[in-house]
Order: structure tokens, then C-alpha cells, then sequence
């Protein structure tokens, strides 16, 4: 059976090696949130593409670590979560963090947008963070 879950790499060679770990978490992650889960495809890219991405689609000429595409229809939730994995590098040097813990922020951010939190005003991020931290310690219980 495939998954509704994919991991693609664009313009870059990374090798995600959590597949199956990660994609239980997220099936968690959408159920706890009270959303079915439709198909996610997480796009691997470089600076240079998200930011060409960021000027097409949003007309935004910046850096980013992650850009979700919404294609949530009722209740199940889908969509396309590009993440830059040169930006994700950085910001784990910026906050003294292990990449993986950045990168599973980021791909979990990216799916809390899908089931419908926001992060545009001081206590969206508030919530938006504090929904990260929740469910990255719940990421622990599920094993490879």
C-alpha cells in the first residue's frame, strides 16, 4: 500500500531516513487535531528554490525555512510543505539545536498550517509554538 505521505527531493540530494517513524507521528498528529489525512508531499529544495517559489506563488522576495500549499478540502487535510534544507542547516546553527529537531519543527509547522492554525499574529505564534513543542515530545514514542 502507498502512503499518502511522500518525501521528494527537488533540486537537492537528501536522504530522509525516518520515513515510516515520521509518517505515524503525522497520522497522530492529524487525528489529534481532528483532521483525516489526505496526501502531503514534503518538497526537499535549496534557498534558491524556495525563494524563486516565494516570488512566484506569494510574491515575497525572502529567505524562508517552509512554504505550505493548502489543498484541505472539508476535513482532510493535503497539501504540498516545501522545505528548504539550507535554511532549516542554518537556523538549527542559529538556535543551537540538532538539525533533526529543526527539521521535524518545521515539517510538523507545516501540517499544523494544513489542519488550520495560523501564525500571523503575537498569540497565533504563541499557540502555533506551543502546538510544536507538544507534539515533538510526542514524537519520541514512535519508533523507526
Amino acid at each position: 500500500m502507498n502512503s499518502p505521505i511522500s518525501f521528494i527531493n527537488n533540486d537537492i540530494t537528501y536522504s530522509f531516513r525516518e520515513k515510516k517513524r515520521i509518517r505515524e507521528w503525522i497520522q497522530f498528529v492529524t487525528t489529534n487535531e481532528k483532521k483525516e489525512l489526505g496526501i502531503i508531499n514534503y518538497v526537499f529544495c535549496s534557498d534558491d528554490y524556495l525563494v524563486e517559489i516565494n516570488i512566484k506563488y506569494l510574491n515575497a522576495n525572502y529567505l524562508t525555512d517552509v512554504i505550505t500549499f493548502d489543498y484541505t478540502k472539508n476535513n482532510v487535510i493535503s497539501g504540498d510543505i516545501m522545505i528548504s534544507i539550507d535554511r532549516v542547516k542554518e537556523n538549527a546553527k542559529l538556535y543551537k539545536v540538532p538539525f533533526l529537531n529543526e527539521l521535524y519543527r518545521v515539517m510538523i509547522h507545516g501540517i499544523l498550517h494544513l489542519c488550520g492554525l495560523k501564525d500571523e499574529s503575537e498569540k497565533e505564534q504563541i499557540e502555533m509554538r506551543e502546538k510544536e513543542d507538544c507534539y515533538l515530545n510526542k514524537l519520541v514514542s514512535f519508533s523507526e
